[in-house]
């Protein structure tokens, strides 16, 4: 001890003890990171092998966690087009997703290449073609096959996710009708056109996303140097680009969902011809 007068400084030694081993908590913050990360990879190897479906509702939930960009069909895109905006960028995306939706599905897998897709100024084409032996409609028959209704219930669930407006076209061969009377290949492209609107209203696309229905004969064949081939007959439901208009969806004019379109077709002539 420092005598009385001393200039001896006096130090004062303060011993701080730290946290340390299994006392601390800097590992609890490390694991919760790796545990984490974890997560994060079994979500991705997850989605990598989920359905196109459910790898468009998990990306509408990130693009927007409100969940408004889950709404399809009739709800969000019939409400004012604020779903998945299907613009001309992104068509071949569309096509793509179409595609690989047939794969995965084996009673269509067999029918992709009656299924051409092609993107046009007017928007994303889709034709519905028939083969000899492969058909998607009955000889001289308005209303689709079996065939014909998997491929169109297919579609109908696909692009009633969008927002974007569609048409759809009936096209027959140049092959003389030998049905009724007074019934050409006018009535019955028309016919058929009509039949796969009703069918895709039914089974996704929402009330007043067609906005027109083409009925051609064969007056627009795919193979003009082939007027009887097989695949002039067809169905072609064209996705165009842009957007339904806010608040914009019509009510359908019939009692039941999907009776909304435009009966637009070529008016008939004379010497009708059909298949």
């Amino acid at each position: 001890m420092p005598e009385l007068g001393s200039t001896q400084p006096i130090i004062i030694k303060k011993k701080i003890v730290a946290g340390g081993g299994h006392h601390g908590g800097a590992w609890k913050v490390a694991y919760a990171d790796f545990v984490t990360a974890m997560m994060a990879l079994f979500i991705v190897l997850w989605l990598m092998n989920a359905s196109p479906e459910v790898q468009q509702a998990v990306g509408g939930y990130f693009r927007d966690p409100s969940g408004k960009a889950g709404q399809t069909g009739g709800g969000q895109a019939a409400a004012g087009g604020e779903g998945l905006s299907v613009k001309k960028d992104d068509f071949e995306g569309l096509k793509s997703q179409i595609e690989q939706a047939m794969r995965s599905l084996p009673a269509l897998a067999a029918l992709k290449d009656q299924v051409a897709m092609t993107v046009t100024g007017e928007g994303l084409r889709i034709e519905l073609l028939e083969a000899e032996h492969n058909t998607f409609f009955e000889s001289g028959r308005g209303d689709p096959n079996i065939k014909g209704v998997d491929v169109l219930e297919l579609l109908a669930a696909q692009l009633g996710e969008l927002p974007n407006h569609v048409l759809i076209e009936g096209h027959t061969d140049a092959k003389p009708f030998a049905g009724r009377a007074g019934y050409s290949n006018w009535e019955l492209s028309t016919d058929r056109a009509n039949a796969a609107r009703r069918l895709m209203l039914e089974h996704g696309l929402w009330d007043g996303q067609v906005k027109q229905i083409r009925g051609y004969a064969d007056q627009h064949l795919r193979r003009a140097d082939a007027p009887e081939d097989s695949s002039n007959r067809r169905i072609s439901v064209l996705v165009q680009y842009g957007e339904a208009p806010a608040g914009k969806s019509a009510e359908p004019p019939a009692g039941k969902r999907g009776g909304a379109a435009a009966g637009a077709h070529d008016e008939p002539t004379p010497a009708g011809k059909s298949k």
